[in-house]
């Protein structure tokens, strides 16, 4: 407080003042407080503040003008400071943050603010405190008394605000006229629930597949939104009904939450070229109190169309098992092989032979009915048996330009097209030559016997050196020529065929 004038007499009477002097000692003296020698008066030199100090204490002494003698004891004395409403309640813990969950009831405790004023809490209502919002209604409110913040509204939606920014004003003099105030922040974040089901943004999807994609394999994606965070948010997808039973399975992206449609077999388009799927996306965990509002679910339709690609033509057979004789002529027919196109467009086919399989070029095959021919002479005893490879592929017609090529098909001219090479069947035919009886007995070497003139009947005159089964075969005959005689060879076959050999015979005495 300023200097005020009043005073506190100590000593004789005014009359006697001029024979004496006061002295101040204690407490402030001479720096807050003074005291005027001749009077007695005290006077504040400064203006005070009693939330710094609220009291003084100090001693005064009456002394002899000349010989500075005390008149009297000394005294001591209190100052004490009154009150005025002269600080501002202040937040020292200031600006709040609090989290309270979304959906929570009216009324929920959040936050409570305090406020501190440093008068005098003794005194009048200097100190007295009241609370209310600047800012923040209708959805919060705040006690006037013990500054607890809570909820107004019973509905508040994360979804749709998750933060408020709140001011709290507080009042001395209990809010009355000439009061002061302080204010502080408070931001209040709504915490998620699980208060919302996962919904699929669309109410059908269509994919196309290639038919060649290897299973398993991911084929497409799929993906329900739901606003709520966290575990709130996991979403599980399930194929409730469709075409193909455990054709397809539907597995959960723990990274993106997306559907993963898993193909769990290959795809044929020529058996089925497309497929109807019921999906359901749900929740990993609901919240009982909002299950009445719904179910915590959602469906979609996901068409499948299967793209079709190319195959190579198919043989009836693995392997053909064919025979021809060896005496056919060039031209004879020997068999036929037969693939057909699996493909829905079903192209026709052009067969040919590998020429690797055969060198020789023993045999030709009509392109368009797949029949197999001779086209040189065989030799059973050259080759028992030929092995060719017959190759079956696509007939590529002609398109027009704004067509494009067929599937499995390359432009090779301004409106030809030729098949893909690597779209190829092949079927492996094993051609066996049967024998005919086309070369004559043979001996295998030019024998000589000596046997003497006088050898008599049954004597050994000779070993045969060939196998036994052939002395059946072996007949012997006189030339007319004297001294000759051949041994001919005839074969059982048909036509017969035989050969001679000259037995040259001498005699040793």
């Amino acid at each position: 407080a300023p200097p005020t004038g009043h005073h506190e007499g100590f000593g004789p009477s005014p009359e006697s003042s001029c024979q004496v002097t006061y002295h101040l000692s204690g407490d402030g003296a001479m720096s807050v407080f003074t005291i005027d020698e001749r009077t007695g008066d005290i006077h504040a030199t400064r203006r005070l503040d009693r939330e710094k100090q609220a009291s003084y204490v100090l001693q005064a002494q009456v002394r002899d003008r000349t010989s500075q003698l005390l008149l009297e004891p000394e005294s001591q004395f209190t100052i004490r400071v009154q009150d005025v409403n002269d600080n501002a309640p202040r937040f020292l813990d200031g600006p709040y943050a609090a989290r309270v969950p979304e959906r929570a009831p009216a009324g929920t405790s959040v936050v409570t603010v305090t406020a501190t004023d440093a008068d005098d809490p003794t005194y009048g209502t200097a100190a007295r405190i009241v609370y209310s919002l600047l800012r923040g209604g209708p959805y919060f409110t705040v006690d006037p008394n013990t500054g607890v913040v809570r909820t107004a509204l019973p509905d508040l939606d994360r979804e749709t605000q998750d933060r408020y920014q709140l001011v709290v004003q507080a009042r001395d003099l209990l809010g009355r006229r000439g009061a002061l105030s302080g204010t502080t922040a408070v931001t209040v974040t709504l915490t998620d629930v699980n208060d919302n089901p996962p919904r699929f943004p669309r109410r059908n999807y269509r994919f196309s597949i290639p038919e060649s994609v290897p299973a398993p394999a991911v084929v497409a994606r799929i993906k329900a939104m739901d606003p709520d965070l966290g575990q709130n948010a996991e979403v599980e997808y399930r194929v409730l009904d469709g075409d193909g039973p455990g054709t397809f399975r539907v597995l959960t992206d723990p990274n993106t939450q997306e559907g993963l449609l898993m193909l769990l077999k290959g795809l044929d388009f020529e058996i089925q070229s497309s497929y109807l799927l019921r999906v359901e996306a749900s929740n990993r965990q609901t919240d009982a109190r909002f299950l009445l509002a719904g179910p915590f679910s959602d469906e979609v339709l996901v068409q499948l169309q299967v793209e079709d690609e190319d195959e190579s033509p198919v043989f009836s057979e693995s392997v053909r098992h064919l025979s021809v004789s060896e005496d056919a002529p060039v031209g004879t027919t020997v068999g036929s092989v037969s693939a057909h196109d699996p493909d829905r467009s079903s192209s026709p086919i052009r067969y040919s032979i590998d020429r690797k399989s055969d060198i020789g070029g023993f045999f030709d095959i009509d392109s368009s009915s797949g029949t197999i021919r001779t086209s040189r002479f065989l030799d059973r005893e050259v080759r028992v048996q030929h092995n060719i490879t017959i190759i079956a592929m696509e007939t590529c017609r002609s398109h027009d330009a704004q067509s494009g090529p067929p599937i499995g098909c390359r432009l090779t001219g301004v409106l030809v097209f030729a098949a893909d090479p690597s779209q190829a069947g092949s079927v492996l035919v094993l051609v066996s030559v049967m024998d005919v009886n086309d070369n004559p007995p043979s001996f295998a070497a030019e024998s000589r016997a000596l046997v003497c003139e006088d050898v008599g009947p049954g004597q050994v005159s000779s070993t045969w050196p060939g196998p036994a089964e052939e002395l059946a075969d072996l007949l012997t005959s006189v030339s007319p020529s004297a001294g000759r005689r051949d041994a001919e060879r005839r074969g059982s076959g048909r036509p017969r065929g035989r050969t001679s050999l000259p037995v040259l015979t001498a005699c040793r005495k």
